[in-house]
């Protein structure tokens, strides 16, 4: 199964226009690691049936997504907190499938393109 992955580039190059390209990296490298660490956590959360656990995570990543331009990304994280707030067992299995799939590729895609300091 592939997901389309939606990176915004403009916001990218935004975050590289104000902190520079060196700071950039540095703070885009903090932020993949986090994004991540995110998708663990939401994955123990699932799997040790934490609802409200893993609705506050999926929050949590979907924001931190934004801010760096994986849209793709926090568009499905936001999608996995309202199954999980909704109880939503069916709904979350695919929403979490999903959210991983498209974490694993923005990520990968992220770093992959994601400018190195100079």
């Amino acid at each position: 199964m592939t997901d389309r992955v939606h990176i915004d580039s403009r916001r990218l190059g935004e975050i590289v226009d104000e902190l520079g390209e060196t700071a950039a990296h540095t703070v885009l490298t903090l932020a993949l690691e986090q994004l991540a660490q995110g998708l663990e956590v939401l994955r123990k959360a699932a799997a040790g049936g934490d609802a409200a656990e893993l609705a506050m995570r999926a929050e949590m990543l979907a924001r931190l997504a934004w801010q760096v331009g994986l849209t793709s990304l926090a568009g499905v994280a936001v999608d996995v907190a309202i199954c999980a707030e909704r109880q939503d067992e069916t709904g979350l299995a695919a929403t979490l499938g999903r959210l991983m799939r498209i974490g694993n590729r923005s990520l990968t895609e992220i770093w992959d393109g994601e400018p190195g300091p100079g």
